[in-house]
């Protein structure tokens, strides 16, 4: 059989047997991004560094081009190595971790504030959730069954995040230390209560922002937990 016979019967094999693409490779790529997007956000968190939320910018394009493309190699394939549902659901979980990054980023930029210890502790538990989910994805592959304590420590990570938020609000609501910093800037400005009052809810909601990313990361978990229960 000489090479030009070969290559179409390679062609006529492949069109009636269109190959599995490798989705376990795609969904890695995504988790990659994922975690690279958070080590530039926690550093962000550290010191508000503008070149920083540029680059978490940039990260999210090319999660979205990512996302794009695993979609469009989904829509295709005639089959999957799992569930075809679940794919879609890993792909678009994943993604919205990266989106919320760059939305807190933009919405810290605009309402003006430096970033705190408890949003810098939020973003460590979006990284460690995040490290998880890559940890785990890698495994589907080889050991699906061990990819499930990864898919429990991004729930968990979630839980821990949950505490943070509410330890958060707690503090920046104290009745007695609100009243405290009133009475001291009133002293100075007329303006400083409404300042004071306009950082704290700006910072609540930066929190929420933040607690709902690490909701994120826990659905991505699960969509985790359910691929390997189905393919184990």
């Amino acid at each position: 059989m000489n090479a030009d016979t070969g290559s179409v019967l390679t062609r006529l094999v492949d069109r009636v047997f269109p190959r599995t693409p490798d989705f376990y490779t795609l969904l890695n790529q995504q988790c990659d991004l994922v975690v690279e997007t958070m080590e530039v956000f926690v550093r962000f968190m550290e010191n508000g560094d503008r070149e920083l939320a540029l680059q978490v910018r940039d990260l999210d394009k090319r999660g979205d081009e990512i996302k794009a493309r695993n979609t469009d190699i989904l829509n295709k394939a005639f089959s999957t190595p799992m569930d075809r549902e679940d794919i879609y659901r890993a792909i678009s979980t994943i993604d919205h971790i990266v989106n919320y990054a760059r939305t807190t980023t933009h919405e810290i930029e605009i309402l003006g504030i430096e970033p705190d210890p408890y949003m810098q502790e939020l973003a460590a538990l979006l990284r460690e959730g995040a490290c998880a989910l890559q940890s785990g994805y890698r495994k589907l592959s080889v050991n699906p069954l061990q990819a499930e304590e990864d898919s429990r420590n991004a729930r968990k990570a979630e839980r821990r995040s949950e505490r943070v938020y509410r330890k958060a609000l707690s503090e920046l609501f104290r009745e007695d230390l609100c009243l405290e910093m009133l009475r001291v800037n009133a002293e100075d400005s007329g303006i400083a209560p409404v300042r004071l009052m306009l950082d704290i809810f700006k910072r609540r909601e930066i929190y929420r922002h933040l607690s709902n990313a690490s909701d994120r990361v826990a659905r991505a978990g699960e969509v985790l937990h359910d691929i390997v229960v189905k393919i184990s």
